[in-house]
Parts: C-alpha cells; sequence; structure tokens
C-alpha cells in the first residue's frame, strides 16, 4: 500500500439498527480511513423503514449518497455490488486491514460461519478470515438460539470478534444517538481508530 493504511470493510445487512453501520461509516471517514461498503439488499429495506435514508439500488449511486451525506473526500468511500466478484474484498491478494459487518443478521452469522458464499458478503468475511484479518459481526437479535450461540462459538475460534449491539447505559445516554456512539466507539476501539465519541469509564465527565 506505499505506506497508505489499508481501507476499513463495512457490511451492512438487514438486521435492525443499521444506525450504527452507518455512524460507523461516518465516523471512519471523519478518521480519515478509506472505506469499503457493501449492503445487502435487506439493509435497503431496513434503512428505508428506520431511518429517513433512502438507499438507491445501484453501488456508484450510493457511494454518492454517502460521499455527500458524510462529507467525504472523492474516492474516500467505494461501494460495490453483492455480486461484484471483481471487487478487493473478494480475494486475498488484496483484503482490506478489517471487516465490519454492522448490523449483522443471524442469517449472515451463520453463512460466515459455515463458509458459505452466495454473495460478496459472506466472501469477505470469509477471506477475512482466511488471511488472518480482523473481522467484527455486530450480531443484532433476540433471544438466541443455541444454533445462533453455535455459530458465535464456531467463529470465536477461528478468530472473529462477535460483538452484539448492546449498549451500556452507566454514562447516562439522553438520546438515542449517545446509544448508537456507545456501540459505534467499542467497534473503533478495536479497529485502533481514535475517537471521543464517549467518556470512558473511569474518566471524569
Amino acid at each position: 500500500m506505499n505506506g497508505k493504511q489499508a481501507p476499513i470493510g463495512v457490511a451492512l445487512t438487514g438486521a435492525s439498527g443499521i444506525q450504527y453501520g452507518l455512524r460507523l461509516i461516518e465516523c471512519l471517514v471523519a478518521a480519515k480511513r478509506d472505506v469499503y461498503v457493501m449492503v445487502s439488499q435487506a439493509a435497503q429495506v431496513v434503512a428505508n423503514m428506520e431511518t429517513d435514508l433512502k438507499l438507491p439500488g445501484h453501488p456508484e449511486e450510493i457511494a454518492t449518497l454517502l460521499t455527500e451525506k458524510f462529507g467525504a473526500r472523492p474516492g474516500q468511500l467505494q461501494v460495490f455490488g453483492r455480486q461484484q466478484w471483481t471487487a478487493p474484498v473478494a480475494s486475498g491478494s488484496n483484503p482490506p486491514q478489517a471487516l465490519v459487518i454492522c448490523p449483522c443478521t443471524t442469517g449472515t452469522l451463520a453463512s460466515v460461519a459455515n463458509g458459505i458464499c452466495d454473495d460478496l458478503i459472506d466472501r469477505a468475511a470469509d477471506v477475512a478470515l482466511k488471511e488472518r484479518r480482523q473481522l467484527i459481526l455486530v450480531v443484532r437479535e433476540t433471544p438466541l438460539s443455541s444454533i445462533h450461540l453455535e455459530n458465535m462459538l464456531s467463529l470465536t475460534r477461528a478468530g472473529a470478534v462477535i460483538m452484539p449491539a448492546n449498549p451500556g447505559f452507566y454514562f447516562r445516554p439522553t438520546s438515542v444517538g449517545e446509544i448508537i456512539d456507545f456501540m459505534v466507539a467499542r467497534i473503533l476501539d478495536h479497529l485502533g481508530v481514535a475517537h471521543t465519541l464517549t467518556a470512558r469509564w473511569g474518566d471524569e465527565h
């Protein structure tokens, strides 16, 4: 990469809580990191349900929308289609530094845990595991069945980080945005990306 930091991949799937993923992308852009974005079809539906953001159908249009929304520099955000097998994330010869699936459905969890690569998100996660790159899955589901838990255990043993969307409340949040930022801050910590989203435990407020 000629001294340049490798991009970070963010995949949005159809679990409730797409605000977590969108806020993560916004923070990575603000931190001047290049971001590879993948969006499942179900995630587009959820975005329309849970936010005022209407994600278009084509990757190029999504890239334009997110670039404008988050003030990204030209080319900082690249969005890849679900079957775009020529994308860098599809090959171990050019993987991102890390991949975060946020939010992560239990269906995606199952596919990744069992090495099923039916779309680019599954394949990108498979590449992250085999290349020993960081893989974080922000699972959003409750309650969890034994199947979900077995899949989480398999992925943890394979080197992934399972980070359920379980925000803390010890900092007394007063808005939904603060609750979202709590989870995004934990993800950024694991990625090694500096931020000032929340106060840390033990710090003076």
